[in-house]
């Protein structure tokens, strides 16, 4: 494991830009950022884009997201030109699961609806992930309890990986500026009380006075509201 305390020195003082183009150029060919289409996401991949970063984007596709999502998707193809890499599930594992359970298991308990992100996007992620070293990620520390307890640059045990979060300081007002300063193609869905995005089965609008992760599994302990993506051992 890199020592990340070293990796931060180094990363001292830089952009975000600068700070993902030293990483790049560190581990080339093996750093790769995931996207799916929020806000922060497309900021993240406007830097990468808009500099040529040598970064792999990718995303995971799990069959169930909005047609808004797709929409933003082919409009960010057009937008920028680069390859966003798909990663679908595993067709067994897929099949095997809604033959068995239906497609929407996932109400009916958590164990049901971890199993579903499990195979839409837990295994997935860790092809995508496999042989890389820096994986670049969307998250805000304002985001959730969980995600709060996070810090910027952190090792992942769960997918030996470093994962850098270039947004991590950054507030929702400071987002949405870059957004419109840089007029970058967002899902419309967060002009609909969406601030978090997901399967479209598992993502509802929320009310102005509720936590900004309430949409997702909203039927759920707010405890137990992670997919796995980015939960802490």
């Amino acid at each position: 494991m890199e020592n990340i305390e070293n990796l931060k020195q180094q990363l001292d003082g830089l952009n975000i830009a600068e700070k993902l183009s030293f990483l790049a150029n560190k581990h080339k060919g093996k750093i790769v950022f995931s996207t799916s289409f929020g806000w922060e996401d497309q900021a993240i991949t406007d830097i990468i884009f808009s500099n040529n970063l040598p970064i792999i984007v990718f995303t995971l596709e799990t069959g169930r997201l909005f047609p808004e999502t797709y929409y933003v998707w082919n409009r960010t193809l057009e937008t920028y030109n680069q390859a966003i890499i798909p990663y679908y599930p595993n067709t067994d594992l897929l099949e095997r699961m809604v033959e068995k359970k239906g497609p929407n298991s996932f109400y009916e308990s958590v164990e049901n609806r971890k199993e579903c992100c499990y195979v839409r996007k837990i295994e997935p992620l860790k092809r995508a992930l496999k042989g890389n070293e820096i994986w670049i990620t969307g998250i805000r520390a304002e985001q959730s309890l969980n995600r709060e307890n996070m810090i910027d640059l952190e090792w992942d045990e769960e997918n030996k990986i470093l994962k850098f979060h270039p947004l991590f300081d950054w507030t929702l007002s400071d987002l949405k500026q870059y957004i419109k300063d840089k007029n970058i193609v967002y899902n419309p869905l967060h002009d609909k009380g969406f601030p978090s995005i997901g399967c479209a089965p598992c993502t509802r609008a929320i009310k102005p006075d509720e936590d900004f992760r309430a949409g997702r599994w909203w039927w759920e302990d707010q405890s137990k509201k992670e997919c796995g993506l980015h939960s802490k051992q």
